[in-house]
């Protein structure tokens, strides 16, 4: 699976990565075992009162003056492209400027912007305090849960009213050994907090602004941080010292977010190519210039890319070349630099490796098509040849992920469609390794739910990680791996009286059309939903990539949710919640199987009664918009209204074009259209190829101008055809964020804008929204 590198993905890391990074949404440490967490209950908010979707008759309608405003009609200019004899005809194809500066291109773009404002403003008052709603959930002054790392607590700090994070930390002045129950003292005898970086600060003056990369330096004196003030993903580095503010030497410029240290003063990072692909490895000492930089590792395949990741115990750096079925290993010895990279893997076509370090042993985890749900391997340092397994491959069971500390090991996997953690105890370093027994399995508490790694310390005896469901809110746990206790360490706060005990999350199955069981998370609340069909629902689908959409939980959605909707996930074939055969049954020629799978899901939540079709949403994003896409061309009778964001809706000619980002390196994820037999059937399924002359819903396409994964011309290109041959008068709305990239703004408030923009149109269009919202 795609570990962190670019792909047409809802979130840059949504699968699980090798190696995870700090959480982010956290708050003071409380002390408390695994259970479900007591109800919050601070004041309710006095702007919005709940109320059900049954009472329409004073609402706002879809057919109300805005809503009858023209819509833009983009020009026409002829434009064919043949294949295989094969002639399609684009004549919105002049929409695509790489520059992104044709006047002509942005006029159009602003013209729908102008229009869907237009047509929503009839529900500006109510958008205005549904904002008010989602914000007043949050805590807005709050950390996250302090990490342990040498002598101080790192964590970050939002504050009131700011849309960015402080990089802060604590040192920590007793020392001693860590426990489950450390808590960060800040008493009148701590010492006081050291700020190291105010976002707030540096995104001054910016339309958008992340730090793709934060990385403190082994002794705690420096952090590399990678920048993005455009969203296009290409970032400067800077390096700084901790102590005093000041920067070090120039900042690196045109890399990615990947990099690591390799030492106290030398940085190893990555470049892309011109199409975007993560394609050299470099080395780069402090203080001096990026053009004396060494280049360690130079892919020269446009179908791999590199990425870079550091082992537990920080002696290793480890670079691997992969693409979507290969990935083979290097190493780096953090103390030995001038050794260069060392082979650990070879390159073997459909051979994947994802590695780590101990001691005097390399643990290695290893796909192929025979052991196609991944096995688990170790081998001594001094010889990379000699392996041992430590867990086989299982049939029913997908190893996913392992984490390494001085005496466990803790195992991430899959079973059934849900994740699991598994610990076992390691013989001591230097004894050798044999397969893993007896491991202690962690206890969850919801029917479905999220579990994910997170960063802890290689020396001690703890596991950090978080949990979360569609009910239960983001909550990080420090796990005890020699008692088998998890302590809560923080539950994200939720204002506004949510009680997590008002909610329902279920486990349905759907059958699709070849008897293939799909799998489906529900939630909503007890008292607002009736179960007889004539509640709305939103459907949420992903469905590429092997990313598994698990579970979780999102304070906006409670915005729907406390107004009858029932949410509902389909975890459809194309990803990977149900092992690597899921997710091979739903690529390249068996794409259709994703979107087939969808319809059955929403089909079954039909003919079960918890909606019907003319309550029944439907939402996607990236691939999963390819996915609304391609089922509201095959199906548009059995939807009522659909969101696609930043929609990848034009494949056949996206991966026709090697000079597109991504294009080259996802021929083994959607097929190269160059073959005959992959065009025909791409061409089969593309969204903008297979619009036709019939009705369709009332439907949302959003775009990121700066996009780097999904070009803003592919939903403007399916808009203008929508426009051009759809036979119905529902609306069709476009917004292009013109100063953002795949991810939309980059402020934490200003995120919620988007959640907001997008209820407002669902419950809009289904006559939910009430004439006084006050």
């Amino acid at each position: 699976m795609p570990h962190c590198l670019l792909f047409r993905s809802a979130s840059k890391c949504s699968a699980w990565s090798r190696f995870p990074v700090i959480p982010l949404r956290t708050s003071p440490p409380v002390a408390a075992f695994f259970s479900l967490p007591p109800p919050l209950a601070p004041p309710p908010l006095p702007l919005v009162a709940s109320f059900s979707h049954t009472s329409v008759s004073s609402s706002i309608s879809a057919a109300t003056a805005p809503s009858m405003a023209k819509p833009p009609t983009a020009k026409k200019v002829k434009h064919e492209m043949e294949m295989f004899g094969d002639v399609r005809a684009d004549d919105y194809y002049w929409l695509r400027d790489d520059s992104r500066s044709d006047p002509d291109v942005l006029s159009y773009l602003k013209e729908e912007n102008a229009y869907t404002d237009l047509v929503l403003s009839d529900v500006k008052q109510f958008q205005d305090q549904l904002y008010t709603e989602i914000r007043g959930r949050i805590k807005e002054d709050d950390i996250t849960v302090p990490i342990r790392r040498g002598g101080y607590y790192y964590y970050k700090r939002t504050l009131k009213g700011k849309e960015y994070v402080q990089h802060c930390r604590w040192r920590i002045r007793d020392g001693g050994t860590a426990s489950v129950f450390d808590v960060m003292s800040t008493g009148p005898e701590a010492s006081e907090e050291q700020l190291i970086l105010d976002e707030n600060i540096k995104a001054e003056g910016c339309d958008y602004y992340s730090i793709g990369a934060f990385k403190v330096s082994p002794n705690n004196k420096l952090v590399a941080y990678a920048e993005d003030t455009k969203g296009h993903e290409i970032y400067t580095v800077y390096i700084m010292d901790i102590e005093n503010g000041t920067l070090l030497g120039k900042s690196l410029t045109g890399i990615t977010s990947y990099m690591e240290w390799a030492g106290d003063d030398s940085l190893v990072y990555i470049t892309m190519d011109e199409i975007l692909r993560p394609d050299k490895v470099w080395l780069h000492k402090l203080e001096t210039d990026q053009s004396n930089d060494l280049c360690l590792y130079h892919e020269k395949d446009d179908m791999f890319s590199l990425d870079i990741q550091a082992s537990e115990s920080k002696q290793y750096l480890f670079i691997a070349s992969e693409s979507k079925t290969t990935r083979f290993l290097f190493y780096l010895e953090i103390l030995k630099l001038e050794s260069g990279l060392m082979a650990l893997t070879p390159r073997v076509s459909g051979i994947d490796t994802t590695a780590s370090h101990r001691g005097n042993h390399f643990f290695i985890k290893r796909r192929s098509d025979e052991f196609y749900n991944s096995e688990l391997l170790a081998c001594p340092v001094d010889n990379v040849t000699e392996t041992t397994i430590l867990l086989p491959h299982r049939e029913s069971v997908t190893l996913q992920d392992f984490q390494l500390f001085n005496d466990h090991i803790v195992v991430y996997e899959r079973e059934n469609g849900l994740p699991t953690i598994t610990v076992y105890y390691l013989s001591p370093i230097g004894e050798p390794i044999g397969r893993l027994q007896n491991g202690r399995t962690v206890d969850f508490i919801d029917p479905v739910y999220s579990v994910d790694p997170k960063e802890s310390q290689f020396s001690s005896t703890i596991v950090r990680y978080s949990y979360s469901s569609l009910r239960t809110p983001c909550s990080v746990y420090d796990y005890d791996m020699k008692t088998g206790i998890s302590v809560l360490k923080k539950i994200e706060t939720v204002l506004g009286g949510f009680d997590a005990s008002s909610y329902v999350t279920e486990r349905k199955w759907a059958v699709a059309s070849d008897g293939t069981q799909v799998p489906i998370s529900i939630f909503y609340k007890k008292d607002l939903v009736m179960l007889d069909g004539s509640d709305p629902m939103l459907l949420y689908g992903y469905g590429s990539y092997e990313v598994c959409i698990d579970p979780s939980f999102k304070a906006s959605r409670l915005s729907l949710v406390d107004r009858g909707f029932i949410f509902a996930i389909a975890h459809i074939r194309g990803g990977g919640e149900m092992g690597r055969q899921w997710y091979e049954n739903g690529k390249l020629l068996k794409k259709k199987n994703t979107f087939t799978d969808f319809i059955a899901c929403a089909e079954y939540l039909i003919e079960n009664k918890y909606c019907s079709k003319e309550k029944l949403c439907i939402n996607g994003r990236s691939a999963g918009g390819l996915l609304i896409g391609a089922v509201l061309n095959m199906r548009p009778d059995l939807f009522k209204v659909a969101v696609a964001g930043v929609p990848f809706v034009d494949v056949v000619t996206t991966m026709l074009d090697p000079s597109i980002p991504l294009t080259t390196s996802e021929w083994e994820e959607w097929g190269d259209p160059r073959k005959e037999e992959f065009y025909f059937y791409m061409k089969s399924y593309s969204p903008v190829d297979n619009i036709k002359a019939q009705h369709y819903p009332y439907i949302l396409v959003t775009a990121g101008l700066n996009d780097p994964r999904v070009l803003y011309s592919e939903p403007a290109k399916f808009v203008a055809k929508l426009r051009e041959l759809k036979t119905d008068d529902n609306i069709l709305l476009f917004k292009c964020e013109l100063g953002a990239g795949h991810f939309s703004k980059s402020g934490r408030f200003e995120k919620l804008e988007e959640d907001v923009f997008t209820y407002a149109f669902i419950l809009k269009e289904l006559n939910m929204i009430p004439l006084t919202t006050s």
